[in-house]
């Protein structure tokens, strides 16, 4: 790499991989960062570098832009969904004296 201080001096300094490979790199922060898909409100994707280890990220919806109808269809589907139990009752008309001859008694 060349730097240049005056007009007519050129300055050489020499980087190479071998400096890095004997110590470690001397940095505060480590910036590693990974790619990652917004998805934004209206469905659109980007692809971006995110400092965390993270597949997607969703950006929220604005529900002040939306109509009422579409709000309250999206609030209702924010509330959590009621278990219904079903509730059978079998009658049994299982008479055990019925059986009784075909037990052996000693």
């Amino acid at each position: 790499m060349l730097i240049k201080q005056f007009p007519l001096i050129w300055q050489v300094r020499n980087i190479s991989s071998t400096t890095a490979a004997v110590t470690r790199l001397h940095r505060s922060i480590y910036c590693r960062m990974y790619p990652t898909v917004v998805v934004q409100p209206d469905g659109s994707t980007i692809m971006i570098r995110y400092h965390e280890p993270r597949k997607i990220i969703k950006l929220p919806l604005d529900l002040s832009s939306l109509s009422d109808s579409e709000r309250k269809a999206r609030l209702e589907a924010r509330k959590p969904r009621k278990k219904v139990k079903i509730m059978e009752e079998v009658e049994d008309s299982f008479n055990a004296k019925k059986y009784m001859k075909f037990i052996n008694k000693k």
